[in-house]
């Protein structure tokens, strides 16, 4: 919400300092968001008008000025603007004037000089040379009427701020200068100038007829037929001026004065051609199929949730947000329909965003607007429309109120000792009194208990935490006591088996992986693709159409990072997410942390694409394959054992994916890309991704002593042929099975041979067999080993593999 500090003083004018305004304002919940001048600094520039304007003698494109300031003498002023003509009253900075700093930050300084051998006394200004707005027109036109020699700051009033503030949605009733004025008044006590509402005389009993279809649509819709007026009118300059203080650009009268009364009074209206209604005017709810073509050019499909206002033929606006293209007035239009409505917030809320834009009107009815104000804010402009664009022959109807359902306002009541348990510092009941007073409100008192009758326009007061809120702004957030806490503030100490996320992500940044922090919401494909959920957890209402449905896996997010940072020329990634993913789960109970049916545990997942090592020398450039990401996560989980095995998932490889397996119980995954989604997303090379539980990675063992051995550890090769059925984890799990006596220390594979086979020859151990070669390594608490011990474990080691995994030692 935008406005100038000069409009809304013509409502209330406190005796304080605009900075003490803004403080004021702030401390009430109004956050000032930013305070700007209206225009920068600029002295000694006056108003003008050019007397005579002659031809440079020696250049083309400048003209030479006499130029009246309201001096004893015309000034000779040379100026090149195109639009420089006699009889023209303009902005002309004297001799000593400072024009606004240019780009490198300096005033400049106007001084005698002399253009093409003509002596020029000063200069005459253009909008944009004041740093006023953007205009390449040439100089600033003033109206005829400006008081020459007067001071343009004081004339155009640009001692003035701007102020824009940061409304929460239950300060509706403050997306207006005067909404914004009530409550000045109600914080600083100064008097409030209400605005009145002279009724039009009317002279014709023309009238549209209306009816309301949806009552659940719009609760009042007022309207009045004016004839004969001038649309060419010009907007005056006043009018415009506090428009685009307000971030509103000048169009025509009619449209102007529409927006002037939106911003004045905070309730958005619309202007129709009368000629182009064809017949009467119905407020329904759309039908599907239906098109309209809005004012901004657009052309949108409806459906039954969107609200419209018809007429006998064809779709004429968009409820509450944005007027149609048909019947739009211009500047042939001489008879206009002039309509002001109550719309249901929840009948307005979300319906722009639809269509991927947003109104002001959007804005104010999704929020919330007076529903008793529509006549009088009729009258309003039918005023302004009769003062600006108004003729010998212009006409008003009546204004036709029909009223369907309005809201109903049921009293509120505070408890005063509920008030100070939540505030948080004393108050008595005659402060709660007087503040909610202060307000407007209209209060009846009790022992103890403050009754609100809400009037219409804060339709935000519906429970007594509501006034609670007020009395909090009233009194000021600033005056609140600093109660510092009573309950003793123990740290909580993390147990030593667990290690914090914190941990975890230095973990995979020691690793090379960047974190990132993504969306909770995805697109529905990703989830039927790539998490093979087909009745995912669909949103409500959705921010935008592609961010539908909640993530049942961080797989998605990943690669539509990876994606962002290939379209980069990035040639090599890998990033991590820790997030939540969001489950459908019937036996989760709402609690605190909790809601029923949906169970949202945290994940930690990694992608890894491009080179394994960044750009080096030491040896080959290698794409990162499955078992690089392998060891990140052994590492990860380190020190704990994970066990790997071959699993399938929807979004990897079947043939190169594994389970991620902790003491027999699945944590998650590893896999390489599956070949269609590689496809499917235009990657050049498969990424490597892993996606596991976080508990399970925070676990850790806490760590047990053990004493350095004290003899010498013997290590013993041995090989084994075994079928391609067999896993590596099948081979160690059956090694550290045989009974040793306790002299197995450790287990490591360093060969694997598959013997090559031609067409003539026949295979050495069998086409699916391959050959492992394992080292042991044993060793002994209480002695050196014998020979006849460390025969006895080797031996017992090749009878436990034979036994449990059909493998036979090679010779």
């Amino acid at each position: 919400m935008q406005f100038s500090e000069s409009w809304l003083r013509t409502f209330c004018n406190p005796a304080i300092s605009t900075a003490q305004l803004a403080d004021t304002l702030t401390m009430a919940g109004l956050e000032v968001e930013e305070l700007k001048p209206v225009a920068p600094p600029f002295t000694q520039i006056v108003v003008g008008e050019i007397k005579e304007a002659e031809q440079h003698p020696n250049a083309d494109r400048l003209r030479v000025c006499k130029v009246d300031v309201g001096q004893a003498e015309l000034l000779n002023i040379v100026c090149g603007a195109p639009n420089a003509r006699v009889g023209i009253r303009i902005p002309c900075a004297l001799v000593g004037a400072e024009l606004p700093p240019g780009e490198d930050g300096k005033p400049f300084l106007i001084k005698v000089g002399k253009l093409r051998g003509v002596e020029s006394q000063g200069m005459l200004c253009s909008a944009r040379e004041l740093k006023l707005y953007e205009d390449h027109g040439g100089l600033m036109e003033l109206p005829l009427d400006a008081p020459l020699g007067t001071n343009i700051r004081d004339y155009l009033d640009l001692d003035d701020t701007l102020f824009t503030l940061k409304l929460t949605p239950n300060l509706a009733h403050c997306l207006s200068v005067y909404g914004v004025a009530r409550e000045v008044s109600a914080l600083t006590g100064a008097p409030l100038l209400a605005p009145e509402f002279p009724a039009a005389a009317v002279a014709i009993q023309d009238k549209v007829a209306v009816k309301i279809s949806a009552p659940d649509l719009c609760g009042r819709f007022s309207g009045r037929v004016i004839r004969n007026v001038n649309t060419k009118a010009s907007t005056p300059q006043w009018m415009v001026d506090r428009l685009s203080r307000c971030g509103q650009r000048s169009v025509s009268p009619l449209v102007d004065i529409s927006n002037y009364v939106m911003v004045e009074l905070g309730r958005p209206s619309h202007i129709f051609d009368l000629e182009k209604i064809q017949g009467g005017l119905d407020v329904r709810w759309g039908r599907e199929g239906e098109q309209l073509k809005l004012l901004n050019g657009t052309t949108v499909t409806l459906d039954e949730k969107v609200g419209v206002i018809a007429d006998g033929q064809h779709v004429e606006s968009l409820a509450g947000i944005m007027g149609g293209d048909a019947t739009a007035v211009s500047d042939d239009t001489r008879h206009i329909y002039l309509e002001a409505a109550f719309w249901w917030p929840k009948s307005i809320a979300g319906r722009s965003r639809r269509f991927n834009f947003s109104t002001d009107a959007g804005h104010r009815f999704e929020r919330g607007v007076d529903p008793q104000g529509t006549v009088e804010h009729i009258e309003r402009i039918t005023q302004l429309i009769i003062e600006i664009c108004g003729t010998a022959e212009t006409q008003c109807g009546p204004v036709e109120d029909v009223v369907s359902t309005l809201p109903a306002a049921p009293p509120v009541s505070l408890r005063v000792a509920r008030a100070v348990k939540v505030i948080g510092m004393p108050l008595t009941q005659e402060q709660c009194a007087t503040a909610l007073r202060r307000l407007g409100l209209s209060v009846h008192e009790a022992e103890g208990v403050v009754t609100v009758t809400p009037p219409s326009f804060r339709f935000d007061l519906q429970i007594e935490e509501d006034l609670i809120e007020e009395v909090a702004r009233m009194v000021g957030y600033n005056n609140l006591p600093h109660t510092p806490p009573q309950a003793p503030i123990t740290a909580k100490i993390r147990l030593e088996s667990e290690r914090s996320p914190f941990a975890v992500r230095r973990s995979l940044a020691a690793l090379g992986y960047q974190e990132t922090i993504n969306f909770s919401f995805v697109e529905e494909r990703w989830e039927h693709e790539l998490a093979g959920n087909s009745n995912p957890i669909k949103l409500l209402n959705p921010i935008a159409s592609q961010m539908s449905v909640m993530r049942s896996s961080l797989v998605g997010s990943l690669l539509q990072v990876l994606r962002f940072n290939l379209a980069r020329k990035a040639p090599r990634v890998r990033v991590f997410e820790i997030g939540r993913v969001f489950l459908r789960d019937a036996s989760v109970k709402s609690t605190d942390s909790t809601v029923e049916g949906f169970d949202q545990p945290m994940r930690v997942a990694g992608l890894a694409s491009g080179g394994a090592d960044a750009l080096q020398w030491g040896r080959k450039d290698q794409t990162v394959d499955f078992f690089d990401v392998k060891g990140d996560v052994e590492a990860l989980l380190a020190p704990l054992k994970p066990e790997f095995v071959p699993a399938q998932h929807p979004a990897l490889h079947p043939g190169r994916t594994t389970a991620v397996m902790l003491d027999g119980k699945t944590i998650g995954f590893v896999g390489e890309l599956h070949p269609k989604w590689r496809q499917s997303y235009e990657l050049a090379h498969a990424p490597v991704i892993f996606e596991l539980e976080l508990d399970a990675v925070l676990a850790r063992k806490v760590p047990v002593f053990q004493s350095v051995a004290k003899f010498q550890a013997v290590q013993r090769d041995v090989a084994v042929v075994v079928g391609d059925q067999v896993s590596h984890a099948d081979i160690v799990s059956a090694v550290r099975a045989a009974p040793t006596d306790g002299l197995l220390r450790d287990v490591q594979l360093f060969d694997v041979y598959r013997p090559k086979v031609g067409k003539d020859q026949a295979t050495e151990a069998g086409s699916t067999d391959r050959s492992l070669a394992l080292r042991l390594t044993l060793n002994s608490d209480d002695a050196t080993l014998t020979e006849e011990q460390i025969d006895a474990a080797m031996k017992a080691v090749v009878a436990q593999l034979v036994s449990s995994v059909g493998a036979r030692q090679r010779v």
